[in-house]
C-alpha cells in the first residue's frame, strides 16, 4: 500500500459531511455539472458510487460478489475509486471506498472494513480508464440477463425505444478466456469497446461506461432491461426491428449522458431516502 502526501490526504475517519444534492443539467445538454472544487466533486462521486452499489444490490446484481464499479478521481485522474472485495453491494458505505492507483496501488484503503482489491476489477477497469479519459464511470457485474444474452454471441438489436438507445453504441468481446486477472485482457476489453458506450462480453455478462456515475449506472440497468426484454420477444415469435433510421434517430434522443444523468435520479432519491447510512 502506498501512502499519499499530507496534500493529497483524503478524509476517511469520521462522519463525512451531508449530502450533496443534485443539479440537474438541461435536459439534451452536452454539458454535465460538476462541483466547484476537487473535494467537493470527489465526494459527490464517491456518494454516487456508494448508491451505485446499493441500487445493484437491490436489483439482485450480487452474484458471488462478482462486480464492480468504478469512478475517476476527479484530481488524481489515473485513479478510480472502487469498493473492497468481500463487502455485500447492499451494506457499501462512502467510507468504504478505496482509491486505486492505475499501477494496481491501494492509495486510500477504507476506514473501517479490510482493503481487499478484486483483481479483476482492477484488470478491466484500470484500462478502460486509460483507455477512456472521456469516461468518468464503468459499471459491471454478472447479472441475469446481461449473463443470458451473452452466450448468444451477438449485438441487440433495436427492439424498443429503450434498447434503441444502444443502437451503434455497444460492441461485442467475444475471446473469453476465464476470469480476467490480467491487465492485457483488460487491454482487449477497452479495444473492443473502443468509443461506445456499452460492451457485451460473450460468455460473462455486459459492461457500460459513462461520463458521470449516473450515466455509466443508468446505462447498466437500461441494458440489462433491454437483454430481457430481447430474450423475452425472440422467445414468443419473430422480432421486428425498427428501421435503422428509425433506430438512429432514437438513439440520438434518448442515449445521450444528459438522459442517463437524468433517468439515475429517480433511483438515487429514493436509495438515499431510504438508506441514509451509505453516506457513513
Amino acid at each position: 500500500m502506498t501512502a499519499i502526501s499530507p496534500a493529497r490526504a483524503f478524509t476517511t475517519q469520521g462522519p463525512h459531511p451531508a449530502k450533496i444534492e443534485t443539479v440537474l443539467p438541461e435536459f439534451g445538454s452536452r454539458e454535465l455539472p460538476r462541483q466547484p472544487t476537487h473535494e467537493q466533486e470527489r465526494l459527490y462521486r464517491k456518494q454516487r458510487l456508494a448508491a451505485s452499489y446499493r441500487l445493484f444490490g437491490r436489483h439482485g446484481f450480487d452474484m458471488g460478489g462478482a462486480g464492480h464499479i468504478t469512478a475517476r478521481d476527479p484530481e488524481l485522474t489515473d485513479h478510480f475509486w472502487v469498493n473492497p472485495f468481500g463487502v455485500h453491494f447492499s451494506r457499501i458505505k462512502v467510507s468504504d471506498l478505496m482509491l486505486v492507483s492505475h499501477a494496481g496501488e491501494i492509495v486510500q484503503p477504507p476506514a473501517k472494513v479490510p482493503a481487499r482489491l478484486n483483481r479483476a476489477a482492477f484488470a478491466i477497469h484500470s484500462q478502460l480508464h486509460e483507455a477512456r479519459p472521456d469516461v468518468v464511470a464503468a459499471a459491471h457485474s454478472h447479472s441475469l440477463y446481461g449473463k443470458a444474452w451473452s452466450a448468444l454471441g451477438r449485438l441487440l438489436d433495436p427492439l424498443t425505444q429503450d434498447s434503441a438507445a444502444f443502437y451503434d453504441d455497444h460492441a461485442l468481446f467475444e475471446e473469453f478466456s476465464g476470469v480476467v486477472l490480467d491487465a492485457s485482457e483488460g487491454q482487449k476489453i477497452a479495444k473492443a469497446l473502443g468509443p461506445k458506450k456499452a460492451v457485451i462480453l460473450q460468455n460473462h455478462g455486459i459492461l457500460t461506461v459513462g461520463q458521470s456515475v449516473e450515466a455509466a449506472v443508468w446505462r447498466y440497468l437500461a441494458l440489462e432491461n433491454a437483454c430481457q426484454t430481447q430474450l423475452l420477444a425472440e422467445a414468443a415469435g419473430p422480432t421486428k426491428p425498427m428501421p435503422p433510421e428509425v433506430a438512429k434517430h432514437t438513439a440520438g434522443q434518448v442515449g445521450g449522458e444528459a438522459g442517463g444523468f437524468w433517468a439515475f435520479q429517480p433511483y438515487w432519491d429514493v436509495v438515499t431516502e431510504e438508506e441514509p447510512d451509505l453516506f457513513d
